[in-house]
């Protein structure tokens, strides 16, 4: 059995041996914790009153958003500083020209706050709009893991949009890890969408989807293949979805010159592979049925009658 100092000196020669897997004398890229808490801030900025342990009163509203709003600014610049990394020209204070861009991108990221509101409130009305379910647009504030994934994605988006490494994935792997939804932060989807039910559900980042698109559980957006790896970084790989599309559940629409025309409705448990003119149907055709007389099976001494 090995001893605590052999177990020691083993692992800590695995960390040399994987250099990638580890991170000695250097200082933390980011923090995923403060991270998720900086998510959860900006949700309560959106969505003011919801997600707030206190009342939230128009008397002291100015003073609410402004003190959110300055508790986002500083640790946000502080996490986009560790993303962006050392600036070699500024000698020992050689963090000051990272600040400075990281405060810059801050700053640029707040002022789309409310352009961010503006899609939201079109993809919480498609929700309801969309689901008879639904009771009030509260409960999809509160429950819908759909209105969730997308606040997110919507968040990371913009990061992504301003060249933040690294923060907008670890952003939207939170609520994929929370929904079963994984949207890539560099897709891009327009207003009034809504995920139905949503676990499954696989956006590319090459995406673009357009207004007024509704999706089900199970459905894919991805690329037709990753063979090349990062030879196809940069390379259109998803696909592209028209206006007014709806896609029902476990279907794939696969590869980056795949359109989908406006106005089209896709079945469930179809593959799509290549593109669909506008105000199509397309529905995969039905797998034949068998059926049989049942048999009594004997399971555990007991005879039970299974349906075939």
């Amino acid at each position: 059995m090995a001893t605590t100092d052999e177990l020691v000196n083993s692992i800590i020669e695995s960390y040399g041996k994987y250099p990638s897997t580890a991170r000695i004398d250097e200082d933390n890229i980011v923090n995923r914790e403060i991270l998720i808490e900086i998510v959860e801030e900006i949700r309560k900025l959106l969505f003011p009153g919801f997600f707030d342990q206190d009342k939230v009163t128009s008397e002291y509203l100015r003073y609410t958003v402004g003190k959110r709003l300055e508790s986002i600014q500083y640790h946000l610049k502080l996490q986009i500083a560790k993303a962006l990394g050392n600036c070699e020209d500024c000698g020992e204070d050689e963090r000051c020209c990272i600040l400075k861009e990281a405060q810059r991108i801050v700053t640029e990221f707040m002022e789309r706050i409310p352009t961010i509101r503006d899609y939201l409130a079109t993809d919480i009305q498609a929700a309801y709009n969309g689901d008879p379910a639904a009771y009030s647009t509260d409960e999809i504030v509160f429950c819908y893991p759909g209105v969730f994934a997308i606040t997110v994605y919507r968040i990371a988006h913009e990061l992504f949009v301003l060249q933040v490494p690294m923060i907008p994935r670890i952003i939207s792997e939170y609520a994929h890890g929370l929904t079963g939804i994984d949207i890539h932060p560099g897709a891009t989807i327009g207003k009034y969408f809504f995920i139905d039910h949503g676990t499954g559900v696989v956006i590319g980042e090459t995406t673009i989807i357009g207004n007024n698109v509704k999706i089900y559980q199970g459905v894919t957006l991805g690329g037709l293949s990753t063979r090349k790896g990062q030879q196809l970084k940069g390379v259109k790989r998803h696909p592209t979805i028209g206006d007014n599309v709806t896609i029902y559940s476990n279907t794939s629409v696969l590869g980056g010159n795949t359109v989908i025309g406006d106005g089209t409705t896709i079945g469930g448990n179809s593959f799509i592979v290549r593109s669909v003119s506008s105000n199509m149907k397309v529905t995969a055709r039905s797998p034949e049925l068998e059926f049989s007389v049942s048999k009594p099976a004997s399971v555990d001494g007991e005879f039970w009658d299974w349906i075939i």
